[in-house]
């Protein structure tokens, strides 16, 4: 699949920024900040589960250093997704990185296809089918919400002990983490009903996902809820025909960045479709989703299709603070 060069584009200008979050380190208002995520991964801790409301994840990711024309500028990045080459409803754009533990630094890995998720409880609507997806923009890797987010994501999973997933290896001290931005449209004009999740109940192979909503328009109060279920029930079913007493929690994004932080090993996931309050237009949600996981074993059935190796082209190297 061709893919576009990265550049710039329309959806919003500014210089590309690479987060310090060391020299946050003489400001008082960074170890509040601090304690207000040390007091939410106590919560992950206990629950594997954290729902954040966009009134306090906005005042942490700037305690965290991201800057305040930032936040504008993201809420228009989702204008330069690409066609996503399975779903006619989505368009989507992708970048890897490499959380380090060791030296405390996020790096960009260079673009790898997506592949089929044949070894994970996702019961596909495209089996067998490696997928390309396009590379996010300069301006998705250059802001620092994006950046932010990574490493609050950091904080509040480092050191939680989770469920090993098959075939990965929990003995290195790095992490894999893909930066999905994902739009969601349904058109009822045209019979395009969007599905943020098409398989079901499913879980997506990571150790931690989060889910971050960065905006939508016309779309109706009941749409794109989040249920997380017992590992117990069935990959695959629809919602309706889930068991109610396996239902774990239910969230909704309603506001920009409102953020859901999970391990994916301890539930399964469900999300339900995206109507339209006008059918006379289209619905948007736009989303970022960010699966954090070890890197593959070489036994695991993709493991050829996995690197560590730096983006050439596109590089990033920003620093990562742990207490």
């Amino acid at each position: 699949m061709a893919t576009r060069p990265l550049q710039t584009s329309s959806a919003g200008r500014s210089t590309p920024h690479n987060l310090n979050v060391l020299q946050r380190r003489y400001h008082a208002e960074f170890y509040k900040t601090v304690a207000k995520v040390m007091a939410l991964r106590e919560t992950y801790l206990q629950e594997r589960i954290i729902f954040v409301k966009s009134s306090e994840m906005v005042p942490i990711l700037k305690g965290l250093g991201a800057r305040d024309e930032d936040f504008e500028l993201i809420q228009k990045i989702s204008d330069t997704t690409g066609p996503d080459p399975t779903l006619e409803y989505r368009t989507i754009t992708s970048a890897r990185y490499c959380l380090d533990f060791e030296t405390r630094c996020i790096q960009r890995l260079e673009k790898r296809p997506c592949g089929p998720k044949t070894e994970e409880p996702y019961k596909r609507y495209d089996p067998g089918v490696q997928r390309e997806f396009e590379e996010a923009p300069l301006e998705m890797q250059g802001n620092t919400v994006v950046q932010a987010l990574m490493l609050f994501k950091a904080l509040v999973f480092h050191k939680v002990p989770i469920l090993p997933r098959e075939k990965l290896d929990y003995t290195s001290h790095q992490w894999v983490c893909t930066v999905l931005n994902v739009r969601i449209f349904t058109d009822d004009r045209q019979g395009v009903q969007g599905e943020p999740a098409p398989g079901g109940v499913h879980s997506d192979g990571s150790d931690h996902t989060m889910t971050v909503l960065l905006g939508s328009s016309n779309m109706r109060s009941d749409s794109a809820v989040t249920y997380l279920h017992d590992n117990l029930e069935t990959t695959g079913a629809p919602l309706w025909e889930t068991n109610p007493a396996l239902i774990r929690a239910r969230v909704q994004h309603r506001d920009f960045l409102d953020t859901l932080i999970f391990a994916d090993n301890h539930y399964k996931r469900c999300v339900t479709q995206l109507n339209a309050c006008d059918p006379s237009d289209r619905a948007l949600r736009d989303m970022l989703v960010i699966f954090t996981r070890r890197p593959k074993r070489d036994d695991h059935g993709l493991g050829h299709a996995e690197t560590q190796a730096l983006h050439t082209t596109c590089p990033l190297q920003i620093p990562l603070w742990l207490p």
